[in-house]
């Protein structure tokens, strides 16, 4: 009987130590698990990316020209009386100093009445009322000169207009203004006005063409003249000298 008695406290008390315990390690484990089920907050980073600066050349810019010294462009008549053999001339003279390292274009412009004819390297032929045109380049360190060669088909007075710009290599920016107004005389009409070839070449700087027959009395003067030094020469002393 008090075997039995002892048995069921023993019991008992076994029972009431799991009860305590059995709330406590749930508890434990609910703690645990909420600790686990935490979410550590993901922190994203967002580069910021670092501005490029690209710096664009203008190619206008990066070309263009100037001059470090001022080219000469001037247009000097040379002769503004016209006849049967004599025809108006007017220079234009163009110098491109060294110094620069640009290239000079001109760009100029004759206007002329009718029954003017206009000649030039580079230009065009003006048959009648109307503007010619010619372009030219000249490199540093050069000069070039054009000679225009103006003829009339009809006596009286006219005015020739001469006009123009010039400007560092591709830099149309830059450009200066050339111009002349030069009266013509003409007591004469030219005797070719539709030949291009100047009636007074001498004025234009253009040597003529000799004929044949100049080239030959050419070559006997100076024949000539050589074998007169060479007659003219006397031949060297010679002395003897005889010992006794």
């Amino acid at each position: 009987m008090n075997r039995s008695i002892k048995k069921v406290v023993l019991m008992l008390c076994l029972l009431s130590i799991f009860m305590v315990s059995i709330p406590s390690a749930i508890a434990e484990g609910n703690q645990t698990n909420q600790t686990n089920a935490t979410v550590t907050p993901t922190v994203t980073v967002t580069a910021i990316p670092t501005p490029t600066i690209t710096t664009t050349v203008s190619p206008t810019a990066a070309g263009e020209g100037k001059f470090r010294v001022g080219p000469t462009v001037k247009l000097r008549p040379v002769n503004d009386v016209i006849n049967k053999s004599s025809d108006g001339l007017i220079e234009l003279y163009m110098d491109n100093p060294s110094l620069n390292d640009v290239t000079l274009n001109v760009d100029a412009r004759i206007s002329v009445p009718s029954g003017i004819h206009v000649y030039g390297q580079g230009f065009g032929e003006a048959g009648a009322a109307g503007t010619v045109y010619g372009t030219f380049d000249v490199p540093p360190g050069k000069a070039r000169t054009i000679y225009i060669t103006i003829k009339a088909e009809k006596t009286g007075d006219f005015y020739a207009q001469f006009s123009g710009l010039y400007w560092p290599d591709n830099n149309k920016d830059a450009y200066n203004p050339i111009s002349l107004t030069h009266p013509f005389k003409v007591f004469e009409p030219s005797l070719n006005p539709s030949d291009p070839k100047p009636s007074n070449p001498q004025l234009a700087g253009v040597a003529g063409e000799l004929p044949p027959s100049w080239i030959i009395l050419a070559a006997v003067v100076l024949g000539g003249i050589g074998l007169i030094f060479a007659l003219g020469r006397k031949p060297p002393k010679t002395e003897v000298n005889i010992e006794q």
